[in-house]
């Protein structure tokens, strides 16, 4: 019988345990009644995971009685078919829906002694959920949602390092959070912790949709990966990805991140992201495309390469190479199934035309996730981010501006999205410029503060298609002599506003 929810339970026993002990250190607490609270909890957990999709399958229920007999939570002689007369596992599953109240003693330990205790809570907790869905051949959709939706829950209750007092002393600190650069493309860099890759994706602005197709894959992955480890059999089943969805919707920033997952989850060796579009795949003579594809998926292998406006591979004239990419990626793809992934982005309607031209593409991408456009508050804190970056802020004013000026933009086929957002901000940069110029002193506040105005001056796509143009700021159209406007600065934002 497989062990790995027992070794799973033991662990989780012994650091969770070990966590209660130091959340009750100085008091008269007996440490045996602790260790039995956290065989509980993991018994709770455990229990609760095998019911969410209502299967109670033998391998679960054996590996239940092999994990929790001899700590007495199961009667010695007990089955699955006792089990399942007995309802010792139905409804279990309620038991998920909120934090239990030993998470909620560690998380208050956490807020007034400066620990971190919850945190191997949490990690010991999604060990213990992820172990339960490995134990069938295949998790059901129930499951994996399930993890993905306690997983949610416990992030959301885990004290942020304000709440805490300090930094629990010796954890670990993620190398993003020391201020150092992380790249994942080179392989001798250690791989990073795959809950700190899903917190990164937690704190992207919108795309709430993309976020659950991303936790649900992560998910199906790490179950997977523990079958592999204990030589359990794995349904095959293709990582290639398509993205589709409007420019600027967060696409490569999605990528580069899932490329760091897949890393960390070995599903790839080295977890670099090569972006490439047409002009990097299509040659302009016989015979040369086909290496130029090789050529790029040669930079990619042991990560991920992302295909932009990949339909444009389809058009062209007679003469055209496209086609002949497109075949030479089909072949690449399968040639190399077993160390990188490809993802195909573009347009929704334009990508589904894209996998109607060549068979190899229906069966090699069956996946796509949407990325669906921003919404004006969204755009706004893009708008924010940005600002932050190049060392500008926006008063309240100017963000209700700014929410007006994204509302007078079409969102139809080709809407901007994040590169809106940046062009509002350079542009609006340059309006400030234009408004500070008669004034001799300006105080650092004034240099750096963007008002209402400064965004209200910026033209829309509207105002440029009726030619009309919004007032330039008073100061500045009194003026007879030529402004010199200076370069807009840049800035990153956790939403990569060139996808």
């Amino acid at each position: 019988m497989d062990k790995g929810l027992t070794k799973a339970v033991e662990r989780f026993a012994r650091l969770v345990g070990e966590a209660l002990q130091t959340a009750a250190k100085g008091t008269s607490v007996d440490t045996k009644k602790l260790n039995r609270d956290a065989v509980v909890e993991a018994f709770n957990l455990s229990v609760a995971f095998v019911d969410v999709d209502d299967r109670h399958t033998d391998d679960e229920l054996w590996a239940l009685v092999a994990a929790f007999a001899h700590h007495e939570l199961l009667p010695g002689m007990v089955t699955p078919t006792a089990m399942r007369r007995n309802d010792l596992v139905r409804d279990k599953k309620l038991w998920l829906t909120k934090p239990s109240d030993l998470f909620e003693t560690l998380r208050q330990v956490d807020i007034a002694k400066g620990s971190n205790l919850t945190r191997i809570y949490y990690d010991e907790a999604m060990t213990l959920a992820h172990t339960v869905a490995s134990l069938d051949d295949y998790p059901s959709d129930d499951e994996l949602q399930a993890i993905v939706e306690f997983q949610r829950l416990l992030m959301a209750a885990l004290p942020s390092s304000k709440d805490r007092a300090a930094k629990a002393e010796g954890s670990p600190t993620p190398a993003a959070e020391r201020g150092e650069e992380v790249e994942p493309d080179q392989p001798d860099t250690p791989a990073e912790p795959l809950e700190d890759l899903m917190e990164e994706l937690e704190e992207l602005i919108g795309l709430s949709a993309v976020k659950e197709e991303v936790r649900l894959l992560t998910a199906l992955l790490r179950v997977q990966k523990m079958r592999l480890d204990r030589d359990l059999p794995v349904v095959d089943n293709t990582k290639h990805l398509i993205f589709s969805g409007n420019p600027g919707t967060g696409k490569t920033t999605v990528g580069r991140l899932l490329a760091r997952i897949y890393r960390s989850l070995e599903v790839v060796e080295r977890g670099q992201l090569v972006e490439v579009d047409r002009s990097g795949l299509v040659a302009g003579f016989v015979g040369q495309t086909a290496a130029k594809v090789s050529a790029v998926f040669d930079r990619a292998d042991g990560g991920v390469l992302l295909i932009d406006e990949a339909y444009s591979l389809t058009r062209g004239g007679e003469k055209d190479f496209g086609r002949e990419a497109i075949d030479a990626v089909v072949k690449n793809v399968e040639d190399r199934r077993d160390s990188m992934v490809v993802i195909l982005a573009g347009y929704p309607k334009e990508m589904a035309e894209l996998v109607a031209t060549n068979p190899g593409f229906g069966s090699r991408f069956p996946k796509t996730i949407h990325f669906p456009d921003y919404d004006n508050e969204e755009l706004v804190a893009i708008l924010k981010l940005i600002s932050e970056s190049g060392t500008y802020h926006l008063t309240d004013e100017a963000e209700e501006a700014a929410s007006a000026w994204f509302g007078a933009h079409d969102r139809g086929h080709g809407f901007g999205n994040g590169r809106l957002a940046r062009n509002l901000f350079e542009a609006a940069v340059s309006r400030h410029a234009t408004r500070l110029v008669d004034i001799e002193a300006p105080t650092d506040d004034q240099l750096t503060t963007l008002e209402a105005a400064d965004i209200a001056a910026v033209p829309t796509e509207l105002d440029r298609e009726q030619g009309t143009e919004p007032e330039i700021p008073q100061q500045a159209s009194d003026r007879n002599d030529p402004v010199e406007r200076p370069d807009p600065p840049t800035g990153g934002t956790d939403n990569d506003a060139s996808d």
